[in-house]
């Protein structure tokens, strides 16, 4: 199976093979902000019917699993702690002898607003911590990710203490449905992509805004 392939102008098409959503282990972690890219995978494996298991050679929770279309994926959930996520990315590629290209990174990102989604073909790291181990371990930035809005703090003079709680916080009440709807729509651009690859999945998935109360207000 080929991580891209050639367009009929010549362009290559990305496809991703690995699919990676970034967060922290252990039960005080769960459902906060930070795992956002942990829950995607979650809702991956339930709509693919996949079961992720413990993998200590890749450090992760991790699936081998056929996504609609027929083609075969890796499903990842480092559980290297977020700062150490590129050890168990790095563990995957090299044991299965992928391109940095073949990786879609889901992780969260303060700033996009909840109810957004963005997707892209490489990048920096942003100051994302797990990002940032991605990469190093990846030797390039030439991967794509899909970022999932967490939205920022409320109050603009918060401090960094303040950003930490936010970000390692749960959501809010009302958030909480605006993002099972953006979890079900992270599921439907990650088929895109396996379909017509990340390209053209960009055009359609960074158009949404899947929160109305926030879209009611402009």
């Amino acid at each position: 199976m080929q991580a891209a392939k050639k367009n009929s102008p010549g362009k290559t098409i990305i496809i991703p093979q690995l699919i990676v959503g970034l967060g922290n282990p252990e039960p005080k972690y769960d459902q906060t902000r930070h795992n956002i890219g942990f829950a995607a995978i979650d809702a991956l494996s339930r709509s693919w019917q996949a079961s992720l298991s413990e993998n200590r050679k890749f450090k992760g929770e991790y699936a081998e699993t056929t996504a609609p279309g027929g083609k075969k994926v890796h499903l990842l959930k480092p559980l290297t702690y977020m700062n150490l996520s590129g050890q168990s990315i790095g563990a995957v590629l090299s044991w299965y002898k992928l391109k940095p290209e073949s990786v879609l990174v889901i992780y969260d990102d303060m700033d996009l607003p909840v109810g957004r989604v963005r997707l892209r073909l490489s990048g920096a790291a942003g100051g994302h911590n797990g990002m940032k181990s991605t990469i190093s371990h990846l030797g390039s930035k030439n991967f794509p990710r899909l970022r999932i809005g967490i939205g920022r703090p409320k109050n603009p003079a918060t401090s960094e203490n303040g950003t930490v709680s936010h970000v390692l916080g749960k959501f809010a009440p009302e958030e909480n449905e605006v993002m099972s709807s953006v979890l079900s729509y992270v599921v439907e651009c990650v088929e895109l992509c396996l379909k017509k690859g990340v390209e053209k999945a960009m055009n359609d998935c960074n158009r949404k805004n899947l929160n109305v109360s926030e879209e009611g207000s402009k």
